[in-house]
């Protein structure tokens, strides 16, 4: 059993440890429990048999709670990955009658990553040392080449760059103002490249927004699955936006990414991988102008 239940974030950088622990474990049966957005997109791996949605019960939800445990009792899990180590996912451990071999933080298991120093690495490194101590010595770079995705349907002809400009609603210092994204789209269909929006529905104000400075853009809001945004990053000449998860998928894919941070989060632990990928950090993202940001992006 492999645990995630992260952020997308959290979930793509994950895609090398998955890899690692499918090659360790050879023919034998390996599922995943993950929440239900990142399901399909497990699924197209193909490093999973199966893939289970996590129910995330609330304390009270007490009926949730036994028919988990009554799945996991009955899973025949001889080990658990538990990527997530959260206090839900060590929580899990407990759950079992007879546990497991188990990778992860939670109390008594055998296989913890003890590092006190865990909380202050990377993720990608800490993965890699947490899984190199359960027996798992060589983890993969993550790697999307197995997405596939019709974007044909996007009916996007000649050059494009994608623009991330949303990101979790109750972390807003972590976003780049909307005008700016505006701004900067103008630009880039100024100089022949198409500005593709890329989010969820719940953003669909904000890119409309950036829409009615820029009426060329195209706004895909809540139209793409998470493989439609890997290939569509594949094609790109280049992809901006904010520390949010779409990034994270845009930079494994190979795309020339251009990210910015503000001082809500620490790219020394959360920063996205890839071959081509810029951290442009202030303490504040207000303090940014649409120049520095342009010129990062070299167009």
């Amino acid at each position: 059993l492999v645990i995630n239940l992260g952020a997308l974030g959290d979930f793509v950088q994950a895609l090398g440890p998955f890899a690692a622990i499918r090659r360790h474990h050879g023919g034998q049966n390996i599922t995943l429990l993950t929440v239900r957005p990142f399901a399909q997109f497990a699924s197209a791996s193909g490093y999973f048999d199966q893939i289970w949605e996590d129910p995330r019960p609330a304390v009270w939800e007490i009926g949730k709670w036994l028919d988990l445990r009554r799945r996991l009792r009955g899973g025949g899990f001889a080990r658990v990955y538990d990527l997530q180590t959260s206090d839900r996912s060590s929580f899990y451990y407990r759950l079992f009658a007879a546990k497991p071999e188990w990778s992860g933080i939670a109390r008594g298991c055998t296989h913890p990553h003890a590092n006190p120093r865990r909380d202050f690495m990377h993720t990608v490194e800490r993965q890699a040392e947490q899984l190199k101590l359960a027996g798992i010595d060589d983890v993969p770079l993550a790697d999307l080449s197995w997405a596939e995705a019709d974007i044909a349907r996007f009916s996007i002809e000649g050059p494009y760059a994608l623009l991330a400009a949303g990101g979790a609603a109750h972390r807003p210092a972590k976003r780049w103002a909307g005008e700016n994204y505006g701004e900067l789209a103008a630009r880039l269909a100024g100089a022949g490249i198409e500005p593709v929006l890329i989010g969820g529905r719940e953003e669909a104000e904000l890119l409309d927004g950036i829409c009615r400075q820029c009426p060329t853009a195209r706004n895909l809001a809540g139209l793409t699955t998470l493989q439609d945004v890997a290939v569509l990053a594949r094609n790109a000449v280049g992809a901006l936006g904010n520390d949010t998860g779409p990034m994270h998928l845009s930079a494994v894919a190979g795309c020339r990414s251009v990210v910015l941070y503000s001082a809500e989060s620490d790219p020394a632990l959360c920063a996205q991988r890839g071959p081509a990928v810029e951290i442009v950090r202030r303490d504040s993202l207000a303090e940014l102008s649409v120049d520095e940001v342009w010129a990062a992006l070299g167009t």
